[in-house]
């Protein structure tokens, strides 16, 4: 099992020297999510400034651009990172599809398939080994001449992730993707009873392994160089894990433990503008669940107990911070070292 990072700043500016502070710190991937900037961009940037630590998106959100701006820009992060790029899509919400982009959400289940399988035929046009003629049901390629073609690269391979919580997500990437990652809000019994075996009926439908697909996740850690930090720790991992259980689409995380009315409970919090109280409905029962709880010194051993023969990669759902006293740094240069190792 890997450690990866995530991104730590969303400034065009400041990616350089994060993406370099971060491969030389020994993290296996550094992904870019999709806030407030791009991560097609950001990651441009760092392909540029590195030269042996993984890039992808986690995630990309797929529907408000067309596959064929997609897969220029992948094609572009691919030939400036000499084949470390891996491209992670996502669905995101209706509400933020509707609301946010003002794009459609209707039957995102088999338009992420049908684009999944355009971004593959797109490659292949620009890679010169087919000709472009895409017609689906959502989408349409046949038109690129020369001067639109940005022709064939070194790694024109390109690994996707698809994000996901529901069993077709799960079932989707174990039949068509290269890797899945895993939503943060996830518990072990919800990956190995719902997760795993949809992945693995995915797997098996197009004559696959489990070896074939990599899972990798954002992990909420409550972490501290002791009791009385990690016990700081708690409040914010528990607002996070009550944003995201206020999401009927993830329910089916609470489901599964038997704490289906948190999700009803945290909608009529968050309706009513009371989003300071969310976090209490997260008791300890449920952040023990969905939060690992470490010192710096048992971190490793902590994640591994947890996640071993379940996850392929880990990483914090927050970035490190940049700028960490001396001892900290030494600390997780250590960590990073014994899960890379």
């Amino acid at each position: 099992m890997k450690l990866d990072t995530v991104l730590a700043t969303t400034d065009l500016r400041d990616v350089g020297p994060v993406a370099r502070h971060a491969e030389e710190m020994g993290f296996d991937f550094l992904w870019a999510p999709e806030t407030v900037a791009s991560p097609m961009m950001l990651l441009g940037v760092a392909a540029l400034e590195t030269s042996k630590i993984g890039l992808g998106t986690a995630i990309l959100v797929a529907f408000p651009r067309s596959p064929m701006i997609t897969a220029m820009e992948a094609w572009q992060v691919q030939k400036a990172s000499g084949g470390r790029f891996v491209l992670g899509l996502g669905t995101q919400v209706k509400g933020h599809n509707e609301r946010r982009f003002s794009v459609p959400f209707d039957r995102p289940g088999p338009r992420l398939r049908e684009m999944i399988l355009a971004l593959r035929h797109i490659w292949k046009a620009f890679q010169g080994e087919e000709r472009l003629s895409w017609k689906g049901e959502f989408y349409r390629f046949d038109l690129i001449t020369p001067f639109f073609n940005p022709g064939p690269i070194e790694h024109p391979t390109i690994p996707i992730y698809i994000a996901g919580v529901n069993e077709y997500m799960c079932r989707l990437a174990g039949e068509l993707c290269e890797g899945f990652h895993v939503h943060p809000f996830h518990s072990v019994k919800y990956l190995n009873e719902v997760v795993l075996p949809a992945i693995s009926t995915g797997l098996a439908s197009a004559g696959r392994k489990r070896e074939d697909i990599q899972l990798t996740a954002p992990v909420f850690v409550c972490l501290g160089r002791d009791e009385k930090e990690i016990e700081a720790a708690k409040g914010p991992v528990r607002a996070q894990i009550a944003f995201y259980g206020a999401t009927r689409t993830y329910k089916p995380v609470f489901n599964v433990h038997g704490w289906g009315d948190a999700t009803a409970e945290l909608q009529r919090l968050m309706a009513e503008g009371r989003f300071a109280e969310m976090a209490s409905v997260i008791d300890d029962e449920m952040l023990a669940v969905y939060a690992l709880e470490a010192t710096y010194e048992d971190l490793v051993d902590k994640l591994k107990a947890k996640y071993s023969g379940i996850l392929d990669r880990v990483y914090l759902y927050l970035p490190l911070p940049q700028k960490m006293p001396e001892d900290l740094e030494l600390r997780w240069r250590a960590i990073i070292s014994e899960m890379n190792s």
